[in-house]
């Protein structure tokens, strides 16, 4: 008799077409590393929607769009020749911070085709890293105390919010990543020289530093905000601090350290599905046409 239902079993599992087990086998994993062009220069990194991801070149301002399933992609806008840093989604719209080019863009995630751009200060500036709130892409300038706001639709006019409060710029990078807290109203921005994070009033501009509990940030750069959990990537150090925020979001305890053999001073991070994409910038690497570059998946 168990002979028999065994073979019945069998019979039965055979005659399933595009059965769950063989469906499962036929799909492969997704890439956990994805290769950039070569001499690419990555620095920011957004995702979505979907398991598509979009980098900027700081050299050319070149914006990459990666299949995150493939791992295949292409240049879908050469740049103009100036940086793009940071740069977050809504939509089918896609914001770029221009560094040292103290602009910023508006770029369509289809066509690659620039929709907006705006100088956003004639000064001397370098405008790292950008959020998208319900009021605006807000920007941040890590030589200047001050953050600035275009709209998220149509052309008009930049917003400058002087910076005050707790904040302090000194020598170097200042403001680098930013990120709308979990009451969708204020902002968080990390100072990559002193480590420290700061809750922004995007009303009058005013900071508080956040009580880490004794933590800093050191060699702070791109951050994401999930929820109530933060992720701070700290670039020198090829490490992704997981802090867990309180709801007011004035305090934060890092819980854990996220590290792999494969980070070479990644910069900033995304999430798709489950996973935290990093691009390696690999600052230490003197770069040529034919240095290589790539993006890394890692589990939170």
């Amino acid at each position: 008799m168990w002979t028999r239902i065994l073979i019945t079993t069998l019979t039965a599992a055979l005659l399933v077409p595009g059965g769950a087990a063989s469906a499962h086998a036929d799909r492969a994993a997704p890439p956990d590393k994805i290769p950039l062009p070569a001499g690419f220069q990555p620095e920011g990194i957004a995702a979505g929607p979907g398991p598509v991801a979009f980098l900027g070149s700081r050299a050319t301002g070149a914006i990459y769009r990666a299949d995150l399933d493939t791992g295949k992609g292409e240049v879908i806008n050469k740049g103009p020749g100036t940086p793009s840093l940071g740069m977050k989604i809504r939509g089918e719209m896609l914001y770029v911070a221009g560094g040292s080019a103290g602009d910023a863009r508006v770029v369509d995630t289809k066509s690659g085709n620039v929709l907006q751009s705006y100088k956003l200060t004639q000064e001397r500036a370098f405008v790292n890293d950008v959020t998208v709130a319900s009021d605006g892409a807000w920007f941040t300038d890590s030589f200047n105390p001050r953050l600035y706001q275009i709209p998220l639709e149509g052309c008009g006019p930049v917003k400058t919010l002087p910076l005050t409060g707790d904040i302090v710029f000194q020598e170097g990078f200042n403001a680098n990543g930013i990120a709308v807290a979990p009451d969708g109203k204020s902002l968080i921005v990390i100072q990559s020289n002193t480590g420290k994070l700061f809750k922004v009033d995007p009303g009058t501009g005013v900071t508080k530093a956040l009580d880490l509990h004794g933590e800093t940030l050191r060699a702070g750069d791109g951050i994401l905000a999930d929820g109530k959990t933060l992720y701070a990537v700290q670039n020198q150090l090829n490490s992704v601090a997981v802090i867990e925020l309180n709801d007011e979001a004035t305090e934060g305890k890092v819980v854990k350290k996220l590290t792999d053999p494969r980070f070479d001073v990644p910069t900033t991070v995304a999430k798709a599905g489950p996973r935290l994409y990093l691009p390696n910038a690999r600052f230490s690497t003197p770069p040529t046409p034919e240095t290589p570059y790539d993006i890394i998946a890692v589990q939170p």
